[in-house]
């Protein structure tokens, strides 16, 4: 089995992390660059840093904020989310911290930009964030989060991730992001790319159910956000518990603690 990753989640709104219930209901927790600096000493594989309100605002990426975080001198990668707009602001984003950077907004307005995105950084910087849900009838409905309408996923997106101008899909249960142990299965299932990388995200707080999303070939990494912060060292408990995935050891494996 190849790598697989566990992704530390850090929601930020109105540039403060928060305890994001689909979406809708927000609680604060702090200062995003500390919780950044904890994911990067407990272990996860990556950091993804989400700011939730710079699309809808159109403010553009959080500089501050990445400038912030880059000078805690994190040694786990870091994926960047929120409002980026422009191939010019997405490699800033990486020249400012991120090692990657995630697509959303851009998905719905302008796919031009994005293929001049992964021309320019490459495919395995590039990131699709899909928040995905049921309609009343079972169809696959995409969210667009600015205006909170949905509807299918449009020929064109599938063409783009179908052709690898993006590395992997960022697949979001929006409507049980927050709530423990509900992360809809049949989401994945239901997506109509099996041969396109997914990231689970959204209601995954269960190490069974992570396990079993990571043994599926399509899974290459599963994020989890709110639920890092409800135990003392949680990415250690769920490594524990992913028997049999081959992860990334923790930052501090084999040093000294004092």
């Amino acid at each position: 089995m190849l790598k697989k990753r566990l992704v530390g989640v850090i929601t930020v709104r109105q540039g403060w992390a928060v305890q994001s219930f689909g979406y809708r209901r927000w609680l604060p927790l702090g200062r995003p660059e500390v919780l950044a600096q904890n994911l990067d000493r407990w272990g996860v594989d990556e950091i993804l840093l989400q700011c939730i309100d710079r699309s809808r605002t159109g403010a553009g990426p959080d500089f501050a904020l990445l400038d912030r975080i880059g000078k805690t001198g994190l040694s786990t990668p870091l994926i960047y989310a929120g409002g980026i707009a422009t191939p010019q602001q997405a490699s800033a984003v990486v020249q400012a911290a991120a090692d990657r950077v995630v697509v959303d907004a851009l998905l719905h307005d302008d796919l031009d930009a994005v293929q001049r995105i992964s021309a320019h950084l490459g495919a395995q910087a590039v990131i699709a964030a899909l928040p995905l849900s049921h309609d009343d009838g079972g169809g696959l409905m995409w969210l667009d989060h600015r205006s909170g309408t949905q509807g299918p996923l449009p020929a064109p997106v599938l063409a783009l991730l179908r052709d690898r101008v993006i590395s992997e899909t960022l697949l979001i249960d929006w409507r049980h992001e927050g709530t423990p142990g509900s992360f809809d299965t049949v989401l994945l299932r239901d997506f109509p790319l099996p041969e396109v990388p997914v990231i689970a995200f959204g209601g995954l707080s269960d190490a069974v159910q992570m396990r079993d999303l990571l043994r599926t070939p399509r899974v290459v990494a599963v994020a989890v956000g709110n639920f890092l912060s409800y135990r003392e060292h949680a990415v250690q408990h769920y490594k524990a518990q992913l028997g049999g995935i081959t992860l990334r050891p923790p930052a501090f494996a084999g040093a000294d603690i004092l």
